[in-house]
């Protein structure tokens, strides 16, 4: 009598948003599945980033919201006074929550959990070093690198979590720094920027370039620079940040054209690096370029039978991009069909005040591809939601092809912009003409109907 065939086996080094995606559709499936991770089931890049940023987010609109009430007619909302304590408190709250939760789903499902670093001591195995220096060896059939990134570190910044913070030191204040310095004005850096200056902290932005969002519509850079002057942000542009060094009562910033700024925290965005090292890659013949681990569409890396997913790949670095990654291998793994990720077709999400979200092919991607494209803009100061709301800042824009009519892309800069963008994700998607968003008939007054009105 022939023996039962055995489930394949996965083995999951990391469980952030790529690892518990793939380890819940394996299992799901019928693997084998074992999730090795050292910190926090749900990923530190996720639960100690993405998530809290989040929350503080929700508590500086509120904030806002109170200050800015005089506009709709309430004369005295009341003191606002901050309690840093109790929001960071609030903060791990969630994280804590979270994370049980998620341990919770993976063992439902018979996902082994073990507690430790995974480094892989050939093609089929690995060993897991446990938090007591302990180590356990493990086989598998399929492997998955799912580790993450971490904030990148300048030689030149001395961080010390006190007076010199990155992003994950930001959640965990004694108190709202009083005069902070932020260095770097990519999407992290503005949202850092939005959250402290709603919070009441005085804010500096060090912007290297001519403007924030180097990378975006410099439509969007416009409007989010003029809140931040309206807010009384200090925007220092053109110059790059060469040495930070303590001070008896705060931090001194020193820039590459002999600037001097003057805080009392100092705040680094300034991008990330992949957590590949100590994994073993070299010795396996696992490639690697700049510490990211290369793969092709399916996620595989050099090694067929061992992929990688989410931030450790340096493809488009977001949680939602990392978990669809982890399902696509878990599917791939255990043979089922699978397509590719478009990343053209991800929409993105910057959460300052405005909010800004955006899709598909962008005009100035158009403009630097030489592409022919119809776009079509709508202001929000001609959204009745919009004012009766007092929000009147933003846009929405939609890009489409002048042939096909078939909608190309679109940004959204508003309130809940990130809300907004899924008819226009779903139009991208789904190769919809512009006249589909144009006829679909909306509520009004709201602030979707800016959709329709761009696509008419």
């Amino acid at each position: 009598m022939n023996p039962e065939p055995q489930p394949p086996t996965l083995l999951v080094i990391g469980g952030g948003p790529a690892g518990h995606a793939a380890a819940t559709v394996a299992a799901t499936l019928g693997a084998s599945v074992t999730v090795v991770e050292d910190r926090i089931v749900g990923g530190a890049a996720h639960l100690l980033d993405c998530i809290p940023s989040k929350a503080m987010v929700a508590s500086s609109m509120r904030m806002s919201a109170i200050r800015n009430a005089s506009a709709l007619g309430i004369s005295d909302p009341g003191a606002v006074r901050l309690d840093m304590a109790r929001l960071c408190a609030h903060l791990d709250g969630i994280t804590t929550t979270l994370a049980a939760s998620l341990r919770d789903m993976l063992e439902s499902q018979d996902v082994e959990i073990v507690e430790g670093r995974g480094r892989f001591t050939g093609p089929h195995s690995a060993v897991v070093v446990r938090p007591d220096g302990s180590e356990v060896e493990t086989t598998f059939d399929h492997a998955l690198i799912s580790t993450g990134s971490r904030p990148r570190i300048p030689d030149w910044a001395p961080v010390d979590g006190e007076r010199v913070l990155t992003t994950r030191h930001a959640y965990d204040l004694a108190e709202l720094p009083e005069k902070l310095i932020v260095i770097g004005s990519g999407v992290t850096g503005v949202e850092m920027v939005h959250i402290f200056s709603s919070l009441g902290s005085e804010v500096t932005l060090l912007v290297s370039r001519h403007h924030v969002l180097p990378h975006r519509d410099p439509e969007v850079a416009v409007v989010l620079e003029d809140v931040f002057l309206g807010r009384g942000v200090g925007l220092v542009k053109g110059s790059r940040a060469s040495a930070v060094t303590r001070t008896a009562d705060g931090v001194l910033v020193e820039t590459d054209d002999g600037r001097r700024l003057e805080g009392s925290h100092v705040l680094l965005a300034v991008g990330s690096v992949p957590n590949s090292e100590a994994l073993g890659l070299d010795e396996v013949g696992i490639e690697t370029s700049r510490g990211f681990v290369v793969v092709d569409e399916f996620q595989r890396t050099s090694i067929p039978h061992i992929y990688a997913a989410g931030d450790v790949t340096g493809q488009l670095p977001l949680s939602s991009v990392a978990t669809m990654q982890g399902r696509k291998v878990a599917r791939h793994v255990m043979g089922r069909s699978v397509r590719p990720l478009d990343y053209r077709k991800v929409a993105q999400a910057i959460f300052t005040e405005p909010e800004i979200a955006s899709v598909g092919l962008e005009e100035v991607d158009a403009a630097a591809e030489g592409r022919k494209v119809r776009i079509t803009k709508v202001p929000f100061a001609a959204n009745p939601r919009a004012l009766i709301q007092g929000n009147p800042a933003g846009f929405v824009k939609v890009v489409s092809d002048p042939a096909t009519r078939i909608v190309l892309g679109g940004t959204v800069v508003g309130h809940h912009a990130s809300e907004l963008i899924a008819p226009i994700a779903l139009a991208v998607r789904a190769r919809l003409r512009v006249e589909v968003l144009a006829e679909t008939l909306l509520v009004h007054p709201s602030l979707v109907e800016s959709i329709s009105e761009a696509a008419e």
